[in-house]
């Protein structure tokens, strides 16, 4: 199994540089490219047995073109299909309203960010994965021999990306990616109980002992659900990483974009200097981490990445903005002043950038705290460990409801037993503003949209309301 071909990063930047070429040739003098290429391999995990085996690639090119202030972007797969491509960005271009001020950004000198490649995972055959699957198989049959893998598998990744400019931007790199997840069931006495646990990383996942003993102990916590009658109030919630980071992921990286603070479409539009979070907490989006699941030495305009302070001891210091994001605020006049922050993000060649998020961190400057002295705090109240739904969020307000089956009953500092289902619905900016705990683990959570989540176990006591089935 050959995960990356001989000369794929090489390809890319060739096919930029022709993409690139053709521009001029049409006598466009604003232009950039940008290219990506994957290549994977993967070993599913049904019914305690491994169900398939697959394996494959895919990427493009995208043309982003400027034409006085004027953007246009198109993709394509096949560079001998530029001309149409560049051809159709043009059009839109021309057709589109003009920013003022809006150029592309010019070429700067970037540090690299180490730990963002393991040949390793390169090097990893499909025997392999194979044994690490079946490890895992087996060490779920060794926790607890009712127990049995009924979904996840494992996948590893190289990730090939180029970008290529009029503006002489001319980078190109290689990340690897290996993850783990593991979806564990416990079907026993007419009861079925499951949990699902993911990791991931750039580098190579020797052991996924710790991801799987999760899976298998909220399968067992969630069993034998007890009767709980709902007071109606607020209550005190303590939310896992794995539970806290959908929410979060959804809502509190829309509302540090610049573009969304000066448009009022954040909860915290209106309050730049002012304190929004609880005064211990702050946040910090750092694209700069050593082999950071969204970490890079440059964004994806190509401009140089940096660690973002966002809050600071509670207080909006901060937002992310990308080149056109910037350009476009200040020529509406919804702001004076604004620039690139290195916060460009794509979802792939077939996408222009816009603002987002990298890896951001929601840290404390009080003392982290244990699950068992989290638990003592709680006295009365919930342990959630997943929710379902948290894409229906409201990113502007902060709004939420969701429901969740693996939720977990306090009384007194101890857990008394399992909730079959619950609603959980309340405010997360209001949630965040008081009386506010934070765990000793960070565990680093995926988003698809919205970069890496770096979070702990979080323990809420305002604005969240639990409705038990």
């Amino acid at each position: 199994m050959i995960l990356l071909p001989d000369g794929a990063l090489e390809r890319l930047q060739a096919g930029c540089k022709t993409i690139g070429d053709r521009c001029n040739a049409l006598g466009i003098n604003s232009w950039e490219v940008v290219a990506t290429q994957s290549y994977g391999h993967q070993i599913d995990i049904e019914g305690g047995k491994i169900s398939l085996a697959a394996g494959g690639g895919e990427g493009g090119f995208g043309i982003r073109i400027l034409d006085d202030g004027k953007f246009g972007f198109a993709y394509l797969v096949d560079v001998n299909s530029a001309d149409t491509a560049i051809k159709s960005a043009l059009s839109i271009a021309r057709m589109s309203p003009s920013v003022p001020g809006f150029v592309l950004p010019s070429a700067q000198s970037a540090q690299q960010v180490s730990d963002l490649y393991d040949s390793s995972v390169v090097d990893m055959s499909s025997e392999d994965l194979l044994i690490q699957a079946d490890d895992i198989i087996s060490e779920v049959a060794s926790l607890d021999k009712r127990a049995v893998v009924t979904g996840g598998g494992i996948g590893v990744s190289a990730n090939a990306s180029a970008i290529f400019s009029s503006e002489g931007v001319d980078a190109a790199g290689v990340t690897t990616s290996h993850g783990v997840g593991v979806q564990v069931s416990i079907d026993e006495g007419g009861q079925l109980t499951s949990s699902w646990q993911s990791k991931s990383s750039r580098s190579k996942i020797t052991q996924a002992n710790e991801c799987v003993a999760r899976a298998v102990q909220w399968a067992n916590l969630t069993r034998d659900p007890i009767k709980v009658e709902t007071s109606g109030n607020d209550s005190v919630v303590m939310m896992t990483s794995e539970g806290f980071s959908p929410l979060f992921s959804v809502v509190v990286p829309n509302a540090i974009r610049g573009e969304k603070l000066v448009r009022e479409e954040s909860f915290w539009s209106g309050h730049m200097g002012n304190n929004v979070i609880a005064s211990d907490l702050s946040l910090v989006d750092n694209a700069r981490v050593p082999g950071g699941r969204s970490s890079g030495a440059r964004d994806d305009e190509g401009v140089p990445t940096r660690k973002n302070s966002l809050i600071e001891q509670g207080r909006l210091v901060g937002s992310l903005w990308s080149t056109r994001d910037a350009a476009q605020q200040i020529a509406e006049g919804r702001i004076d002043i604004a620039t690139s922050t290195g916060s460009a993000i794509r979802s792939g060649h077939q996408s222009p950038p816009v603002s987002g998020c990298s890896n951001l961190f929601l840290t404390s400057s009080q003392k982290g705290h244990s699950y068992e002295e989290m638990l003592e705090m709680i006295e009365d109240g919930y342990i959630v460990n997943s929710v379902m739904g948290a894409h229906t969020a409201n990113p502007t307000s902060g709004d939420f409801s969701v429901t969740t089956s693996s939720i977990l009953r306090v009384e007194g500092g101890e857990v008394i037993g399992a909730v079959k289902q619950a609603g959980l619905s309340g405010n997360l900016a209001n949630a965040l503003k008081d009386g506010v705990t934070l765990g000793d683990e960070v565990r680093p959570q995926g988003s698809y949209s919205s970069g890496s989540m770096y979070l702990p176990n979080v323990l809420l006591r305002n604005g969240l309301r639990v409705n038990p089935v």
